[in-house]
């Protein structure tokens, strides 16, 4: 382990979601100088910085100083700056807690990235090999950094890995991503507002299997547009997954409510028929898991048992409460319009939809197909909500809103809904103009239902 005493490292970003106050904690109790400089006032990073009162750092906020980059043995970069930030380019070496990280921990990884699908897979592998092999913990970007556990695990320790596109961005060439299985789960028009093209967004994540071996496996989706680049530039042994049978000799798919892998010449099913989430999208992302922990080395009928009782993630797909014959689900994290016609497509109960919200240069065009599959629509205000309402009209959708409060537009959906009716939160966008983000969102949801209903 490299070290860290007397070095000057400063945290760019602390955040509230674990990665920059994680580091911190890590190089404080390294020995180091730490340095934390955030944008935002500390009114709004109260909670990280008291879950660092006890260690000796230095705070810069609102506001960065030049000083403090050029200074720094080592800048610890928030997965959301860009490289081409000017303050980085004063550092002398830029690192993040997931390139700390791969570089301390020699133990088996697995990797799991994509647009939509990573954080329901990666938990779900987790809550399987969790049951099957006791030294399993999971991080990354479902908001665990792995710096929090690097000091209780071994060599023989598995971790799972959830990786955004930034965050392989930030590790692309230095050869430390070596999962022994590798997962891209799709490719989807999303983050089109830090880059140029969705092509630029996929090359990010193809960083995921770059410095695996042909002894490792990369899971590639054969439903997916992008899913061929990825197949055939592997440096690991591909297999495809689908939820449909391919006929080929290795494969991954769903036939029904089973799940199968095709491998070595025998056909196994690795998937149960009964599952606790709702879904198709949730049982190929079960599939998935599935498949990962089969090739990791565990047996098809354990796997089958551990998998059967997930019950899915918060902001997912969530189940809130069930009142008079209404089930309510918060499905927060649907921040692009496929994720959210895919959450309506999930129940085969009438659907009464809460959506809308910012725009991040997204294209709304299946909105009139989500409301052609909803009873009825209700709408925050926001810009993306602005996008939306264009192409409802334009092709003679109906609506209701756009409301200027999630407490508003709960009131009356609920009033439009009956009994055996889904209540779904599920926006289609991303949630700065009237949340913190988009858990913030989801609680926001979450207590209404619970305190207002």
């Amino acid at each position: 382990m490299e070290d860290y005493r007397g070095k000057k490292i400063t945290i760019m970003g602390l955040g509230l979601n674990g990665g920059g106050m994680a580091a911190a904690q890590f190089f404080a109790t390294k020995g180091a100088e730490v340095t934390v400089t955030d944008l935002r006032p500390a009114s709004i990073l109260k909670p990280s910085m008291d879950m660092l009162s006890q260690f000796d750092i230095r705070y810069v906020l609102e506001k960065h100083d030049f000083a403090d980059f050029e200074n720094a043995d080592i800048v610890i970069k928030n997965p959301a700056v860009p490289l081409t930030s000017p303050y980085l380019a004063k550092a002398k070496r830029i690192e993040t807690d997931i390139s700390i990280f791969l570089s301390e921990f020699k133990g088996d990884v697995i990797a799991v990235t994509g647009s939509k699908g990573k954080s329901t897979t990666v938990s779900a592998i987790y809550h399987g090999m969790k049951k099957l092999k006791s030294d399993t913990f999971l991080g990354g970007n479902i908001t665990i950094s792995p710096l929090s556990f690097l000091e209780e695990l071994t060599d023989k320790s598995l971790v799972i890995l959830e990786l955004s596109s930034w965050q392989l961005a930030d590790i692309r060439g230095k050869g430390l991503l070596k999962p022994v299985v590798s997962v891209i789960t799709n490719i989807m028009h999303e983050h089109q507002n830090r880059y140029n093209s969705v092509q630029e967004y996929a090359d990010d994540k193809k960083v995921i299997y770059q410095s695996q071996s042909k002894e490792q496996f990369t899971l590639c989706n054969h439903d997916d547009a992008y899913g061929m680049q990825f197949f055939s530039e592997t440096p690991a042994h591909p297999i495809w997954f689908s939820e449909n049978d391919m006929s080929m000799d290795e494969q991954i798919w769903l036939a029904g409510k089973n799940g199968y892998i095709k491998f070595r010449g025998k056909t196994i099913q690795i998937l149960p028929e009964k599952l606790l989430i709702p879904g198709q999208h949730n049982r190929k992302n079960l599939l998935i898991a599935a498949a990962a922990m089969f090739l990791y080395g565990f047996e098809a009928e354990k796997i089958m048992d551990a998998l059967a009782d997930f019950r899915g993630i918060p902001h997912r797909l969530e189940f809130v409460q069930e009142l008079n014959g209404r089930k309510f689900y918060n499905d927060t994290t649907a921040t692009i319009p496929q994720a959210c016609l895919a959450a309506v497509k999930s129940f085969e109960e009438p659907v009464v939809l809460i959506a809308g919200g910012t725009d991040k240069n997204l294209e709304f065009d299946l909105m009139p197909e989500i409301a052609r599959n909803v009873k009825s629509m209700f709408l925050l205000k926001g810009s993306g909500t602005d996008k939306m309402i264009a192409e409802l009209e334009k092709n003679h959708a109906s609506y209701n809103g756009p409301f200027d409060s999630l407490e508003k537009a709960l009131e009356e959906a609920y009033k439009a809904s009956a009994s055996n009716d889904i209540i779904l939160f599920s926006p289609g966008a991303t949630s700065f103009e009237m949340f913190k983000n988009e858990f913030d969102r989801g609680n926001s949801f979450k207590n209404l239902v619970n305190e207002k209903i």
